[in-house]
């Protein structure tokens, strides 16, 4: 078997390629290759050991489907590729819209429906919780500049500015708001999300759905450290059923299909936990989930082979992860290879 893994940029904002892939070799079961699909010669996971079998350069989201099929095909041709996992938000709408040409030569996916991506979306995930009766904070969109003027009228600062597929900021008044609307803007496009500001502790949740409503796992994390970026740097899985329940509600209403994140905020002044977000993928401290008892990753890949897989019931709690960077060493020749032939075998 060959599974190509996307993500491999582990950086100070790292993707979950590396620790998807991680958690893969490590199941007994896997006895297969890992190609890397990468999008820049520079993506740490290329240079790491143990890690890629081979990588393989692929044109950026913005590069249009024509692009990216035409080079999994060639990729394809060379190392007859079994499975796809896409672990980037920017990436799903192009994956999901070549599923059935990639199925066509012989290459699986699991992944969500366009109706299911459409509904966690931040710009609709607020109409969603209503519906389900899940507590999530009051949002509106920003779709101009003369938008960001009813922020006043419509919450009390300080807000959350986010951005449609990444980046989060919290803005204590007017003038941080517009500075965070302006970065979004550029970088993201519209429209901007702004959402009451809740304050209290942040508590996560990795999951694995199978299409029909089922949570095939699901375990808890609260993070222990948070770099200024709002990434999780340490956390520990946590026994808390009413946080399960809700995440197992989620995954049947939306009859979710592949990994997720689920991001949630314990109030402090209530104690009852509110959605923020939803990440349509394996969060990047996915590793952590094996480590703890429930190989999602693993996992995923037997549900696109449509092999029968029992649900997780427990994990261990008070699992630790305490995410590290050193330097990875290699040789011009090396980064060349990549650089200039657009892949790379370690």
């Amino acid at each position: 078997m060959k599974i190509a893994v996307t993500g491999l940029n582990a950086t100070d904002n790292p993707g979950p390629g590396v620790p998807v892939i991680r958690s893969i070799l490590d199941s007994e079961e896997f006895k297969g290759e890992i190609i890397g699909l990468i999008y820049d010669s520079l993506e740490p996971g290329i240079y790491m050991k143990d890690i890629a079998d081979r990588c393989y350069l692929i044109p950026y989201p913005s590069s249009g489907l024509d692009a990216l099929f035409n080079r999994i095909v060639q990729i394809h041709e060379k190392e007859k590729i079994d499975l796809i996992i896409p672990t980037l938000d920017s990436e799903l709408f192009g994956f999901i819209k070549i599923k059935e040409k990639l199925e066509e030569i012989g290459i699986k996916t699991f992944l969500p429906t366009f109706e299911q991506l459409n509904y966690r979306a931040k710009d609709k995930l607020f109409d969603f919780c209503t519906l389900h009766g899940i507590k999530v904070p009051k949002n509106i969109l920003i779709n101009s500049m003369q938008d960001m003027y009813s922020i006043p009228q419509k919450f009390d600062y300080p807000v959350v500015v986010k951005g449609i597929f990444y980046d989060a900021y919290i803005a204590n008044n007017f003038e941080e708001a517009m500075s965070a609307f302006n970065k979004m803007r550029g970088k993201w496009g519209y429209p901007i999300i702004v959402q009451e500001y809740v304050k209290g502790t942040e508590f996560n949740v990795v999951a694995l759905g199978d299409g029909t409503g089922n949570t095939t796992g699901a375990v808890a994390m609260r993070k222990l450290y948070i770099t200024d970026k709002g990434k999780g740097w340490a956390g520990i899985t946590i026994d808390d059923p009413v946080l399960l329940d809700i995440s197992h509600k989620l995954i049947k209403g939306l009859r979710w299909k592949s990994g997720m994140e689920l991001e949630y905020m314990k109030s402090a002044e209530s104690g009852e936990y509110y959605l923020l977000e939803i990440n349509p993928r394996f969060p990047a401290w996915v590793y952590l989930a094996p480590a703890a008892g429930q190989n999602l990753p693993y996992a995923l890949v037997q549900l696109a082979f449509n092999k029968e897989v029992p649900n997780f019931t427990k994990f261990k709690v008070g699992t630790i992860f305490v995410r590290s960077s050193w330097d990875l060493i290699t040789d011009i020749s090396k980064f060349e290879e990549i650089a200039v032939k657009g892949e790379f075998k370690l």
